[in-house]
């Protein structure tokens, strides 16, 4: 009888089973089979197409996925600048992706090359980092002009010399490179085999013949394979990235602390675990001290370090503080933080805030139309900087030794 009982429940267990599936409301990833609003079969001959293969937006290469949420955007470290430029304020971030590390050396020669081949002179002249920032009069640094980009040992540096401007045709290029090659890869097609499991009537198994694909006509966007563009992050985006209050998590949407660097507490050194007491980012700890002394070197970099080098934030990324500060997408205005959005915010261009306000013509004020922001602290500048929510700003044509970029991707769809 107990025998029976379980065989019951397990019956039960069973139809439950079957008729939830059944149920299941379809999403963007289990499309279904027909439409839900006109009851169609999708792909039809002549009908419409739906690419039933679609997992989700893949990751592309050096991505490295942030989930969106709200949080507190804004300098938390005392305003010493007097600039009141980032006050604090909720915003909320999509989710996207991020590149785990600075755009690197080798990363930046390999563009270089493909512009080489592929373009004009006078646009490949114009893509190359100037490599005079390295230049000062009252410094040797001659090695660091001729050596920081092109030699091997510094290909997993991060590039410098390069301007907004510069880092936006690199961001574009980057995507035309990374779908392209993804098409390539497509193209190459796969045998599928059409048999199903079971006996068979005496044909045995028949494969599908690989079909050809035009690897020069672009792939559609609703085929899932091509990827949304590279780009600059928001300044927003780069914030939160930064941040990582993931970490800081315990349940309920409650977070035990806020953060003033990428990582936990005030010190610039790891307060736990083995590596405790070991610099956390590579900046400048105070006049003429850039790295501590041989034998005992605090931070192991005189300039720049490989951009793997330091633990990851929270979110995986590599030094979100220090080594180079990074490029954003937004166009500066001290007073943004009252102006854009609470909901992905952005400032790309004077809408709101015109630069007739700003009087740089009679050089009363520094701020127009073309200066950027950038954020993220360098190995020449002080731990004040390396806070995510301080700013500063510059021309975008202009480029500095302490100055790089990494990339941003918008993820299409789920917030998962």
């Amino acid at each position: 009888m107990k025998l029976s009982h379980k065989s019951l429940a397990i019956l039960l267990a069973g139809l439950a089973l079957i008729s939830s599936c059944k149920s299941k409301k379809p999403d963007s990833v289990k499309l279904g089979k027909s439409s839900t609003a006109t009851g169609i079969a999708y792909n039809k001959k002549g009908g419409f197409q739906v690419d039933k293969k679609f997992k989700g937006q893949p990751t592309g290469p050096n991505l490295v996925f942030i989930e969106g949420g709200r949080f507190t955007m804004g300098a938390l470290e005392e305003d010493v600048m007097n600039s009141r430029d980032n006050i604090e304020r909720t915003v909320s971030v999509q989710s996207f992706y991020m590149d785990e590390t600075e755009i690197s050396n080798v990363h930046y020669l390999e563009y270089l090359n493909a512009v080489q081949k592929d373009s004009a002179q006078e646009f490949y002249e114009s893509a190359l980092p100037d490599t005079l920032v390295w230049k000062n009069e009252l410094a040797f640094n001659d090695s660091y002009v001729e050596q920081y980009l092109r030699y091997p040992g510094f290909r997993m540096y991060p590039v410098v010399g390069v301007s907004w401007v510069q880092a936006n045709d690199y961001s574009a290029w980057r995507t035309a490179a990374v779908n392209n090659n993804l098409a390539m890869k497509n193209s190459k097609g796969k045998k599928v085999s059409t048999a199903k499991k079971g006996k068979s009537k005496g044909k045995g198994e028949t494969k599908a013949p690989v079909v050809a694909v035009n690897t020069k006509q672009r792939l559609s966007i609703e085929s899932g394979v091509v990827l949304p563009a590279y780009r600059l992050p928001t300044e927003a985006e780069w914030e939160y990235a930064a941040k990582a209050m993931i970490g800081t998590q315990y349940e309920d949407e409650n977070q035990t602390n806020q953060r003033i660097y990428p990582w936990d507490g005030p010190s610039m050194r790891a307060s736990r675990g083995r590596h405790k007491g070991e610099m956390l980012a590579n900046y400048k700890r105070g006049r003429g001290d850039y790295a501590g002394i041989a034998g005992k070197s605090n931070d192991k970099a005189i300039i720049t370090t490989e951009v793997y080098s330091y633990p990851a934030n929270d979110f995986g990324l590599y030094q979100m503080a220090g080594n180079v500060n990074e490029w954003v997408y937004d166009l500066y205005r001290p007073l943004s933080h009252e102006d854009v959005n609470d909901l992905n915010p952005i400032r790309r261009n004077d809408y709101l805030d015109n630069a007739k306000n700003y009087d740089r013509k009679n050089n009363n004020s520094l701020i127009d139309n073309k200066v950027r922001v950038y954020k993220g602290g360098s190995w020449a500048d002080i731990a004040y900087y390396l806070a995510p929510g301080t700013r500063r700003f510059l021309d975008q044509d202009s480029a500095t030794s302490t100055i790089g970029f990494r990339c941003a991707m918008i993820r299409a769809g789920t917030n998962k």
